[in-house]
């Protein structure tokens, strides 16, 4: 099997790739939110019918079956994301509100070098992360377990797999250094789109003199993309405006990674 920050390096390139090529205009999907929190016994269901402008992020959301409609960013998230860019995530929920915010930002391309005759041998690695193969990893499915390095702090990649047949990833996790935050996301393409299918996030909050676990567990359903508008609101640029106030938000950002995949190149004599 090739090194694995070099299949590392690969899997983030072929997502943005994917990511780029032919993004949806808008996404219509239903997702189907429960929430609970084992410590308290409690649960609760959370579903809607989204249309979103995937560029911008805007989206009329009606609760199901047949409940109020509002406006604002896609709920939970936009299901088109790359988790291996730059990214604003924010996440909060309770029994009254479930808050998640997401901005996404740069992409990254990582420049591998080509095969070069006059060099014996290319190391690759990442400066930020260790990475290594989990037991089940395949040459054609591979599994990557990651650790940050010292000096890294917030949210970062802890696992990876690749799907074998689209080379693309279908389970990415992502850990917070500074909490127990836990983001777990599966993928699938989907009319020739890479994109989220189901995702759980979890994390422990804080109520005045007591701390309990809450965990979010989405699931995608009905995703259709399009090139126009299936709702005439949506036509246009207009900014998000959320319709209702957002609560307490916790703020977590993903560090711009300043280094890309590195190549030790050991020359030949």
């Amino acid at each position: 099997m090739i090194p694995a920050d070099l299949a590392l390096a690969l899997a983030i390139n072929r997502a943005a790739q994917a990511y780029t090529t032919a993004p949806p205009v808008y996404i219509t999907y239903d997702e189907y939110t429960h929430v609970t929190a084992p410590a308290l016994g409690r649960t609760q269901d959370i579903n809607r019918h989204v249309v979103v402008r995937q560029a911008d992020d805007y989206a009329i959301m009606r609760d199901l079956p047949n409940g109020g409609e509002s406006v604002g960013k896609a709920f939970p998230i936009v299901p088109y994301f790359d988790p291996f860019s730059q990214f604003n995530f924010s996440y909060f929920a309770n029994f009254k509100q479930v808050t998640i915010s997401l901005t996404r930002g740069k992409l990254y391309d990582l420049q591998i070098p080509q095969p070069d005759a006059s060099v014996d041998a290319v190391v690759p690695y990442f400066s930020e992360w260790t990475t290594r193969y989990a037991p089940d990893s395949t040459p054609a499915a591979p599994h990557i377990v990651m650790q940050p390095t010292q000096g890294n702090s917030g949210l970062y990649v802890s696992e990876l797999r690749i799907d074998a047949a689209s080379q693309l990833p279908s389970h990415i996790e992502l850990r917070d250094l500074g909490s127990d935050q836990v983001i777990a996301l599966d993928y699938a393409v989907v009319d020739g789109r890479w994109m989220i299918v189901h995702g759980t996030f979890s994390a422990s909050e804080h109520a005045v003199i007591m701390s309990f676990g809450v965990v979010a567990d989405v699931t995608y359903r009905n995703l259709t993309i399009s090139d126009t508008a299936p709702d005439p609101r949506l036509a246009g640029s207009p900014p998000p405006t959320a319709s209702t106030a957002p609560g307490r938000r916790v703020a977590y950002r993903e560090r711009a990674r300043r280094s890309s995949a590195a190549a030790e190149r050991v020359q030949r004599p």
